[in-house]
């Protein structure tokens, strides 16, 4: 007999409808029966692509014995954290309070009005030298909360007021300037590792945010130090095991130091960011290598997370066939069998892979040397070792596919649809391939039509059903992806969206006493408290994304709401950016468009015209993240009457004609891409670009 959740969309919530635990989701019918029975709550958030989840629900939830005492002692909720970001903020607030660490599974225990009085992650079924037994803490929880009330209730008081103060807290209002981020870049630059890239120790997650910000600080200061520690990570983390070399995209984060053995679930939002961060990468310097990474990534998410009715998947799980890992390591023998002894000699040799492997006896593919290193060892070529690899690459691909695959989240969560419909208009646009622009133009349409209602956004969708309400986070990375889409296919439709969206974000979520946004939004379901996300974590905070957005509206329309109010929030998080730059990536970058002079870029003419398609080409192919372009056939267009900086632009002499703007001040309008290079490249913030001005292939 399944329990409640088989009514849920949630992948995550169905893989525990067959518990013999009498799990509830999240909801009225929950919480009151908590009340009414006066049991206590337990709460085990998690998310699909979550290891440690599928063992303690093996462990645990699967057990007979251990349902019964929680049937018998608690209501038992089981929440979706990528449904619910608000639950788990809250929750994880408490348990890190409780336990000075946190992570999932999440099990936390509440009084039947929510407040929290004991927690932890994830317990085992039998006791550990440093973890009780799961059994234990069911026991030792009930009958603290029957015997010992008084005390329960207190803890639980205790604990709502300092999670209300930890959601709500205002740092002292800091300063910016272009020297509070250089200390910022400074402090990430100490905080590198100089062997194998990363910050810090394992385990090692990406950080894609904070080595965009280093790109950025490097495009004002010319700092080489500052690109090369950009660069030795991105290159480690592509060399490494965290990166698929088959099939494309980043794995979760990486358990050593070496980026060899990652934990392998795949998340929408990290390879989003992460492609955007090599695609800059790659406008920075022209190496292909960076391009490459890009493309594969991408091209991963079109060909295994994407919806036909252009929704992008949340999540590909890591294990397989009940094994972390399983679908993507292999033996030696395996690989041989595949291509042939000469083919393999080549492919171990570049891909570390050994008959002793690297990873439980078998290989995780890693390519911590140099092709030149390895090309000149072999004696081949540079181009023949890259052909070879690529053979090699594409036969074990399908070799793989023809594998039990890892599970598929493939529910659609709008923020980091969000962030994906972003990459992809940049990267298509950037690139010159259609094939993103159109991704992006599906996923935008997806959006609109199924999560949109009377300009609210819901959070998730699945199976025909959208459902909950929109977080600050959906808003903000929706329009921001919009605004990219705007610039990559100029159909005026998705940058009126992104504003219509922009106006409800602030209607709902802005906070004007203190001049930031909340996460939820001002009618949302009542919680023991609202929490506000300020700082970047695994994605962007909904505030630096929402400032982003509010920065960009500015130079495009002129209004100077949006201009104060994005300072506002940057303002209301200075005085962290030096003490924690780590964890304000994305809002770093913010704050340097914020002081940064802008760019405002105007062409006039047909975008079907191969000379109109030139201009637009020495801007896209040009890393330049303080710019808003725009285009307009003509002084009728009706883009010359939406943005400020448009009005008036007309062609010279009847040809294709870019106007660069800087804070509104133009220099004089040009015809020949040449021109157009040279403005750009004698830009402060905008060193010569390497890809030239050559028209790329454009849509």
């Amino acid at each position: 007999m399944p329990n409640k959740l088989i009514h849920e969309t949630s992948p995550y919530l169905l893989q525990h409808a067959y518990n013999p635990v009498d799990w509830h989701a999240w909801g009225p019918e929950a919480l009151e029966r908590a009340k009414t029975e006066d049991k206590p709550i337990l709460l085990s958030i998690g998310y699909s692509a979550c290891h440690w989840c599928h063992v303690m629900e093996r462990e645990s939830f699967e057990d007979p014995e251990i349902a019964a005492l929680m049937n018998e002692h608690y209501v038992n909720i089981k929440v979706d954290r990528e449904e619910r970001p608000d639950l788990d903020a809250i929750y994880m607030t408490a348990v890190q309070a409780m336990t000075g660490r946190g992570g999932w599974p999440m099990t936390v225990f509440l009084t039947p009005d929510q407040a929290p009085f004991y927690g932890g992650t994830y317990f085992p079924p039998v006791d550990h030298p440093d973890m009780p037994a799961f059994r234990r803490v069911l026991m030792a929880a009930a009958q603290a909360f029957q015997t010992r009330r008084t005390d329960v209730e207190q803890s639980g008081l205790r604990l709502r007021e300092a999670i209300a103060e930890s959601l709500s807290s205002r740092p002292a209002a800091g300063e910016l300037s272009f020297a509070l981020l250089d200390d910022a870049a400074a402090s990430l630059v100490r905080q590198t590792d100089a062997e194998e890239g990363g910050f810090g120790v394992a385990p090692k997650f990406p950080q894609a945010m904070a080595l965009d910000f280093l790109l950025q600080t490097y495009l004002r200061t010319r700092d080489e130090t500052i690109l090369k520690t950009a660069e030795h990570t991105l290159e480690k983390m592509a060399r490494g095991g965290i990166y698929d070399h088959l099939g494309g995209g980043f794995h979760r984060y990486s358990t050593d130091n070496h980026w060899l053995a990652p934990h392998f679930e795949k998340m929408l939002y990290d390879n989003a960011i992460l492609s955007r961060t090599y695609l800059h990468a790659y406008q920075i310097t022209g190496k292909g290598f960076y391009r490459r990474v890009t493309e594969e990534t991408l091209d991963y998410v079109l060909r295994e997370m994407t919806s036909t009715e252009g929704g992008f998947y949340a999540t590909q799980d890591a294990d397989s066939e009940g094994e972390e890992g399983k679908f993507y390591i292999w033996s030696s023998e395996e690989i041989e069998k595949v291509l042939g002894a000469e083919q393999a000699g080549v492919f171990n040799r570049y891909y570390s892979v050994t008959k002793e492997g690297n990873f439980e006896r078998r290989n995780i593919l890693f390519a911590p040397e140099s092709a030149e290193k390895v090309a000149s060892e072999l004696g081949i070529s540079m181009q023949e070792l890259e052909l070879r690899l690529a053979e090699a690459r594409a036969k074990l691909l399908t070799v793989r596919s023809q594998r039990v695959w890892p599970g598929l989240d493939d529910k659609v969560v709008t923020a980091w649809n969000g962030l994906m419909l972003r990459s992809m208009a940049e990267a298509g646009a950037a690139l010159g391939r259609p094939d993103y622009v159109a991704a992006a133009e599906a996923n935008a349409g997806f959006i609109l039509r199924e999560l949109l209602r009377d300009r609210r956004l819901l959070r998730t969708y699945r199976n025909g059903q959208a459902k909950l309400n929109g977080y600050l986070e959906d808003y903000s990375c929706v329009a921001a992806g919009l605004l990219a889409l705007y610039e990559a296919t100029f159909d005026l439709r998705w940058y009126r969206e992104a504003a219509k969206l922009a106006e409800t974000m602030i209607e709902r979520f802005w906070d004007e006493s203190d001049g930031c946004f909340y996460d939820t939004s001002n009618d949302h379901e009542s919680l023991i408290s609202r929490p506000r996300e300020t700082s970047d974590n695994a994605t962007p905070s909904g505030n630096s994304v929402a400032a982003e957005v509010l920065l960009r509206l500015n130079r495009l329309t002129g209004k100077q709401d949006f201009f104060e109010k994005a300072g506002r929030v940057l303002g209301f998080q200075a005085d962290y950016f030096m003490r924690y730059s780590l964890g304000f990536g994305h809002l770093l970058g913010v704050a340097e468009s914020y002081l940064a002079p802008s760019q405002e870029i105007a062409i006039v003419g047909d975008p079907e015209n191969l000379a109109t398609r030139a201009l637009l080409s020495v801007v896209r192919t040009r890393y330049l993240p303080h710019k808003v372009i725009g285009l307009i056939r003509d002084e009728e267009d009706e883009a010359a009457h939406e943005f400020e900086f448009m009005e008036g632009r007309r062609q010279v002499n009847g040809n294709p004609t870019a106007y660069l703007c800087e804070n509104y001040v133009c220099q004089m309008p040009v015809t020949e891409p040449e021109a157009l290079a040279a403005q750009l490249d004698g830009n402060p913030g905008a060193p010569p670009s390497p890809l030239g001005f050559v028209p790329i292939k454009l849509l």
